[in-house]
């Protein structure tokens, strides 16, 4: 009864583990369209709303959610707060505080942080070319990711059921 109980657990565990990392794949991608998304969004404020930064990054942040809404609403934060410090110091230490809490890749990152050194110190026009070229990026990494969430999502729930089948065989 009890090595039948164990023998369960296993299994459950493994499969877990397994769905727990394909999970990271749709997160990941999830994250990147609420990424552009929230772009796009910075862009029409700063463009056509004539909006401040910290103003447009917190309605941006209204139209997001998870970890992608804690980035625009702590850079937000973080400018209204902090005197004396420019965007990009602000930005990049949202970043470097927040981004553990997503699922995102230093790719993603690296051109967030280029994105950052950009606005605020320059004329609108150029803080819109700026945001359609970090959302071109955002959106390229958004097909990557699709593109690995279909090939690794199901590889990884067959190898957690697998591996802790394997598991239970040996113990047996």
């Amino acid at each position: 009864m009890i090595s039948t109980l164990g023998m369960v657990l296993i299994l459950f565990a493994g499969t877990m583990i397994g769905f727990q990392q394909a999970a990271k794949y749709t997160d990941r991608t999830a994250q990147l369209r609420q990424l552009a998304h929230a772009l796009q969004r910075l862009e029409t404020e700063i463009g056509y709303g004539q909006t401040p930064l910290p103003v447009a990054l917190e309605r941006a942040a209204g139209h997001t959610r998870g970890p992608v809404q804690e980035l625009f609403r702590e850079a937000a934060q973080r400018l209204l707060l902090e005197d004396g410090s420019s965007f990009h110091e602000c930005w990049e230490g949202t970043l470097e505080a927040g981004w553990g809490r997503t699922a995102m890749r230093q790719s993603e990152k690296a051109s967030l942080s280029r994105l950052g050194a950009a606005l605020g110190i320059s004329d609108r026009e150029d803080q819109m070319k700026h945001l359609r070229l970090a959302m071109l990026q955002i959106q390229t990494e958004e097909e990557t990711a699709r593109e690995e969430q279909a090939r690794y999502s199901k590889m990884w729930k067959s190898l957690g059921v697998l591996a802790a089948a394997l598991v239970v065989i040996l113990i047996v």
